[in-house]
């Protein structure tokens, strides 16, 4: 197969929401989605890559270095958790993708090899790396990805960075984007048609889908979401920077160390719910009717 660069994106996009809310209806449902492969079994992995209907992107989770031990011992007995055990599906993923070879595959938390760019160009398929600093933008350039999803620090859900010991870059989505030279998708902040507009670039929306019927969003979620309760960025939900609903679980525990993937398993009974600041009301309605909102 032929590889092309840059792929035509409509001027909005559904973002990978890992944990439940991306599903192959909602990606189906729209222009252009990308399903979810970062926190799923390699089973899951694979019906939901044959349920997608064509064109659709796929997301994939680079794998971390392991967090010190005695950081994972010290944060499950501050939990009263057992320490789990945590196993990287990494490649049977990727193995997955380049069978399915979906039009674009990202990837979060880290930057696809130039190998495995070079594989996915052997089946066709683009790979762009999610970037949150001057200095990833930079390093994803350098291996020669196809394109760059840039998130802002106005994102819901888990900040991008590809270290899970650094703080969050604070530069403006507007900055970021002037730094990067080639295709490139927004992250981060959009809310309706305006700020569609505003970007000048496709756009990539999760929160503004979360509500969506065919999201996977879990009814307790739906609940959160409808709420007053702020959005507050923190390490309490994953050990990772992320951008969830406060909850009496994030205000008892803002400090926890980066130990990711390790935390989130000793926090499955507590909200866990992801969301962009300053979410407003969101719509519940048909995904297609959600993307015809945003795009005015």
């Amino acid at each position: 197969m032929t590889h092309t660069l840059a792929m035509e994106f409509p001027s909005v996009i559904a973002a990978p929401m890992a944990g439940g809310p991306s599903t192959p209806a909602l990606v189906n449902a729209v222009t252009f989605g990308f399903i979810a492969l970062g926190t799923c079994t390699v089973e899951q992995a694979r019906a939901w890559l044959n349920a997608c209907e064509p064109p659709f992107g796929a997301n994939l989770f680079v794998p971390q270095p392991a967090p010190a031990p005695a950081d994972v011992r010290s944060v499950a007995r501050r939990l009263g958790q057992p320490a789990p055990a945590v196993r990287s599906n990494y490649a049977e993923k990727f193995a997955l993708v380049l069978d399915a070879a979906p039009a674009v595959v990202s990837s979060t938390f880290g930057c696809f090899t130039r190998s495995e760019i070079a594989q996915l160009h052997a089946v066709g398929s683009e790979a762009w790396a999610t970037v949150t600093s001057p200095a990833e933008i930079a390093e994803a350039a350098r291996r020669g990805v196809d394109g760059m999803i840039v998130q802002g620090p106005r994102a819901g859900g888990h900040r991008a960075t590809w270290s899970q010991h650094d703080d969050p870059a604070q530069d403006s989505l507007e900055a970021l984007l002037t730094l990067v030279d080639g295709p490139v998708i927004a992250a981060g902040g959009v809310r309706g048609p305006e700020d569609v507009a505003r970007a000048g670039v496709p756009v990539a929306c999760g929160t503004a889908f979360l509500l969506a019927d065919e999201a996977g969003t879990s009814p307790r979620n739906r609940e959160l979401l409808r709420s007053d309760a702020p959005a507050v960025v923190t390490r309490a939900f994953s050990g990772r920077w992320a951008s969830g609903v406060e909850t009496a679980f994030t205000r008892a525990h803002p400090d926890l160390p980066p130990t990711y993937p390790y935390l989130r398993p000793m926090t499955s009974t507590n909200d866990y719910c992801l969301v962009g600041a300053d979410r407003g009301e969101l719509l519940t309605a048909p995904a297609g009717e959600i993307e015809r909102m945003l795009t005015g």
